[in-house]
């Protein structure tokens, strides 16, 4: 059984209801991006507790932020499953990810300063030494925190709110295609960023909003070669 996330097994430990709701979230959400539940995967109430060591409520409170936030969906009389995309949905979903974070780009390199170009550095730092590693999770969590701060600068927040949104919804098949990336070699995983951050140092904002458009560009041929079926033979 899972380390409890409020510290007991048998109650909430004190902890209000929303935070351990929150912390179960985290943990389901986690998992789901690793594939340790996979696409289409039933989410059972009290088995779900049971792997936690929480009570029902708050993994039912968790399940409903999963339907929320994408990851999930319900069904009635079957429950919550993991959320399983079409390849075309999916494309999609990229094909508008393309749109947004293009604009942000445009907007945040006219507006970034030296404190987001630091913090943008050392997020790069941190994703090499992940990639490196092996770690695609940490990887993509340093990318995304990279990009918070480059779209962020933009002072957008509608945008970026969206753009969020639509990383939750594809994190598990951005995993899918990062660890292609590493395992096939392919430096379009981790080159991208270093060389957006040196543009914008030295003022070229277009060549950083085009290394965000191919780069995205690139995710995209890449996750959709991994999602081809098989050719017969």
């Amino acid at each position: 059984m899972s380390t409890p996330p409020d510290g007991s097994a048998d109650d909430d430990g004190g902890a209000g209801p929303t935070l351990v709701a929150d912390q179960v979230y985290e943990i389901l959400a986690r998992q789901i991006f690793d594939g340790e539940l996979a696409a289409g995967a039933r989410l059972p109430v009290r088995d779900l507790a049971d792997r936690v060591g929480t009570s029902v409520m708050p993994v039912r409170e968790a399940i409903r932020l999963l339907v929320k936030n994408g990851l999930a969906v319900t069904h009635p009389h079957r429950g919550a499953r993991v959320r399983e995309f079409t390849v075309g949905e999916l494309l999609d979903l990229y094909d508008v990810r393309l749109l947004l974070e293009v604009e942000a780009a445009r907007q945040g390199a006219a507006k970034v300063g030296p404190g987001e170009l630091e913090a943008m550095r050392r997020a790069c730092e941190r994703m090499y030494r992940a990639v490196v590693g092996g770690d695609v999770m940490q990887a993509l969590d340093e990318d995304e925190v990279l990009l918070r701060h480059f779209y962020g600068a933009g002072g957008n927040t509608v945008l970026t709110e969206t753009i969020e949104a639509l990383w939750v919804q594809c994190r598990p098949y951005k995993v899918i295609g990062a660890r292609a990336a590493l395992e096939a070699r392919d430096p379009s995983l981790w080159t991208p960023q270093p060389a957006m951050v040196d543009a914008l140092a030295v003022g070229d904002l277009d060549q950083a909003v085009t290394i965000t458009h191919d780069a995205l560009v690139s995710a995209r041929q890449r996750l959709e070669r991994e999602l081809e079926p098989p050719t017969r033979g």
